[in-house]
């Protein structure tokens, strides 16, 4: 696959302060949607936001990370950005109780975003849970190239998939598949993907989900030399690159592994280059290894 350049990371991150719109319950999730005017105009797929939580008296010191779902850049209200909420502690739970005009404060956007083709390809799409939000908009983008977009999409149980409706209405194709059969095929993405893969001509996957699912698609793809980026999950405490807690083992083009942060490297990496089974520890011959471990 020919690649175009893509934005350099966190380039053209701004802080805003912006205001809710609406918070939608979806199965799971909670989708928000809020006022965001400069942010809107620079995301781009694969992006994220972190947003300030509790207010100005709250103790909540760091940021939460949330992938952009889609952008609005125009209209009455200067610029509004989507993002899904997955409501399991303190800070997001917070979140989630925000009704509209409430104020919020979001810097973005941020990250490297997923690199798309410079000419028409068969794309496949592969996300888990509410890892499919980020994909919305990167299918948007490819079939405004021309490009064929197949996307699969699942999870644990049916309440736990997302963005089916908006998936279907920008892919080529759309397959669901959930571990219970409460919905779609009975099982797991990647065994759908396997059956893509195998029965037709693809030219690059991009995935975003579970670490587990992220490492299951590279290996696949790597294993028929097909080109994979993968949006990786890694917890994000300042998402701007100071603190090193994202860090995971990443090949570099000179064969060199390195630890690179997922807020500024990532999250969008080629899947044949993470070291997905050293993710959580630093690997030998890793360059600066053993000073990062002193």
């Amino acid at each position: 696959m020919r690649a175009g350049a893509s934005e350099g990371a966190n380039s053209g991150a701004i802080q805003v302060n912006g205001e809710v719109l609406d918070v939608q319950r979806t199965g799971k999730y909670f989708l928000m949607s809020v006022t965001a005017p400069g942010i809107t105009e620079r995301a781009r797929p694969g992006q994220f936001v972190t947003v300030s939580m509790g207010g100005e008296e709250s103790s909540m010191v760091l940021r939460r990370s949330f992938a952009i779902q889609g952008v609005q850049a125009r209209g009455m209200y200067g610029g509004t950005l989507d993002f899904v909420v997955s409501p399991v502690g303190k800070g997001s739970q917070w979140l989630t109780k925000l009704r509209r005009h409430d104020p919020v404060n979001l810097v973005g956007p941020l990250g490297k975003p997923f690199t798309l083709p410079t000419k028409p390809v068969t794309c496949v799409l592969v996300g888990g849970g509410y890892g499919a939000a980020p994909l919305i908009m990167l299918a948007q983008a490819l079939r405004e190239r021309g490009c064929r977009v197949d996307t699969i999409i699942g999870a644990s149980t049916e309440e736990k998939l997302y963005g089916g409706l908006e998936l279907k209405r920008v892919s080529t194709s759309l397959t669901l598949a959930t571990e219970d059969g409460t919905a779609g095929i009975r099982g797991r993405v990647t065994d759908c993907l396997i059956d893509t893969l195998n029965s037709s001509k693809v030219d690059v996957v991009y995935a975003c989900g579970p670490m587990p699912m992220l490492a299951s698609v590279a290996e696949e793809c790597t294993m028929r030399k097909i080109f994979s980026q993968c949006s990786v999950e890694e917890s994000m405490a300042c998402g701007i690159g100071v603190c090193m807690t994202c860090v995971l083992p990443v090949i570099g083009e000179d064969g060199v592994t390195r630890m690179l942060r997922s807020c500024v490297e990532g999250p969008v990496f080629r899947g044949d280059r993470v070291r997905w089974a050293d993710i959580g520890t630093i690997p030998e011959g890793t360059w600066g290894g053993e000073r990062l471990r002193s």
